[in-house]
């Protein structure tokens, strides 16, 4: 998919082999050969964006653990060291952002935008509550019932799905979900799923603390995954931090109707930090 966004920004696909696994990387901007390209032109700054999940190889690839040493092992493999780095993580890439921050703590990171963060307490939330006894308890149910239904289905079908439900939500069909209705990958994501309301538990405050100056949290004032609590509690601990509360009625899956309000909105938060560069 090679394709531009408005402003004329270059954005295409591309697939490499990270982790022991070929991994999906959509790349906006003048994206170069880093390690190579010595050139004045060669960006100073990598935003990576780590979203809602989701040179070795790495063991469970596809469960939490496995996502986070993948993100690093991109890290190590495709990107300089001396990069300046801005990590964007969306619910559970949240927490994938803090523990990369945690395990490696020399990343050059300048600003880490943790958006609608889902980083403690998963399984306790409205929408936990409901995921928890279907993504652990009834996880093969899922398995067997997916592959039965959706493995015989024709590729036609499954896309006419999505658009009615996309048309049904009112949400702009742009980009191609049919991949999502593959049923290895209704696997992954129930498996992974699973893992996130078992472990996803305590807020990781030490990390938090030790990064504080350069982390950014957004918090919905409607987030069933993160519920308004979740933001009372962490501002009254880190009283401090840039700890933001949305006023606009944004949901946890913006990608849906609110990315470009979304993406204007971090734009804005990045300039002082971008200006300095």
């Amino acid at each position: 998919m090679d394709s531009k966004l408005k402003e004329d920004v270059p954005v295409q696909d591309e697939f490499v082999l990270c982790g022991g696994v070929e991994t999906q990387v959509l790349k906006c901007g003048p994206w170069t050969d880093f390690f190579n390209d010595q050139s004045v032109s060669r960006p100073k700054l990598l935003i990576f964006i780590i979203p809602d999940a989701n040179a070795q190889d790495i063991k469970d690839i596809y469960g939490l653990n496995g996502q986070i040493e993948h993100k690093l092992a991109f890290l190590r493999t495709q990107v300089p060291r001396d990069m300046k780095l801005v990590l964007i993580g969306h619910s559970v890439g949240s927490y994938l952002v803090l523990q990369m921050l945690k395990r490696d703590p020399e990343l050059p990171v300048i600003r880490s935008c943790l958006l609608f963060p889902t980083i403690e307490r998963m399984s306790e939330s409205p929408n936990g509550r409901i995921a928890t006894p279907l993504l652990c308890w009834f996880r093969y149910v899922l398995y067997a019932t997916g592959y039965l239904i959706l493995k015989p289905c024709p590729e036609i079908i499954k896309s006419l799905m999505i658009r009615m439900g996309l048309r049904m939500m009112n949400v702009e069909n742009e980009f191609s979900l049919t991949n999502a209705f593959q049923p290895f990958c209704l696997a992954n994501a129930a498996y992974l799923g699973g893992q996130e309301m078992m472990e996803v538990v305590k807020r990781d405050n030490e990390t938090i603390k030790e990064h504080l100056p350069k982390l950014t949290f957004y918090y919905g004032t409607t987030d069933r995954w993160c519920p308004k609590e979740y933001y009372e509690d962490i501002k009254k601990d880190f009283p401090e931090g840039d700890i933001r509360l949305c006023e606009k009625q944004i949901a946890h899956a913006f990608i849906l109707r609110s990315y470009q309000e979304m993406a204007e909105m971090v734009a804005d938060w990045l300039k002082d930090d971008l200006s300095k560069l």
